[in-house]
């Protein structure tokens, strides 16, 4: 296949999990794709595996809470493979399990300054490559819980909140730039950080996972390419109509 032949893609959080699949996807789909993360040994890992099979991967050192590396992560992209046409926005953390009036300053700043900020960092850096190139997709992940809540994580639900409206926002400033802005909401992805979740909740891990696989009509947890496949057709000009969207991949989780 070849939905993705020609483009140039930046993904954040790009090692593990979700981004891991995004990265292998949209390869698969002919783009070339920068893996950017902080987490060296398994972004070089599969830099070198992608390359290996034929695809054009390659990592870039990003902790997307620092500026100037997010800028010079994206120019790094810009620069090797000539142009940026997609950004994905996925890097992101779970944050404390704590009721609010029990967080620390320090718990909530961290966790909006990597859900929250690192997508503004690297929206703002993103943008002027994609004016150059004549357009482009921006794709952040938000989640269920930028639509509706539960009581527990309350730094993650704002910040997934915040990236949703930050979307719709950007999407509006950026069409006539034929820059198309999007959001993905998740379910519960059986993910790194989803499992370190479910052994913060006091239950046994196998019991957690059933008991959050249930709360999904489907009767299952997702897995990443349930997701990759998402972000693939937003990177797409399948989806060329789209800006502004939500697309909702929750196996019925916020159908109740």
């Amino acid at each position: 296949m070849a939905r993705l032949q020609g483009k140039v893609a930046a993904v954040t959080g790009g090692s593990l999990g979700i981004g891991k699949a995004t990265v292998t996807r949209m390869a698969e789909e002919g783009a070339c794709v920068g893996i950017l993360d902080c987490l060296a040994d398994e972004g070089e890992a599969l830099a070198r595996e992608m390359t290996d099979a034929g695809h054009q991967v390659g990592y870039w050192h990003c902790d997307v809470t620092n500026e100037d590396q997010v800028k010079a992560a994206i120019d790094g992209v810009a620069a090797h493979f000539g142009k940026l046409d997609v950004m994905v926005n996925n890097a992101g953390i779970a944050g404390p399990n704590k009721p609010t009036h029990e967080l620390s300053e320090e718990e909530w700043d961290k966790v909006q300054a990597i859900n929250v900020k690192g997508v503004f960092f690297c929206t703002k850096h993103a943008i002027p490559h994609m004016k150059k190139a004549g357009g482009g997709s921006l794709i952040n992940l938000s989640s269920i819980y930028g639509l509706v809540s539960a009581a527990d994580l309350p730094p993650y639900h704002a910040s997934k909140g915040a990236v949703r409206l930050m979307t719709k926002t950007d999407a509006m400033f950026y069409a006539p730039d034929r820059i198309r802005v999007n959001s993905v909401h998740p379910g519960f992805i059986w993910t790194p950080l989803v499992e370190h979740h479910l052994q913060g909740t006091g239950q046994e891990l196998d019991k957690a996972k059933q008991a959050t696989a249930m709360l999904h009509p489907l009767g299952h947890m997702g897995e990443p390419d349930d997701i990759a496949w998402g972000i693939v057709f937003l990177a797409s000009d399948e989806s060329k109509f789209m800006t502004g969207s939500e697309l909702v991949i929750d196996g019925g989780y916020t159908a109740h």
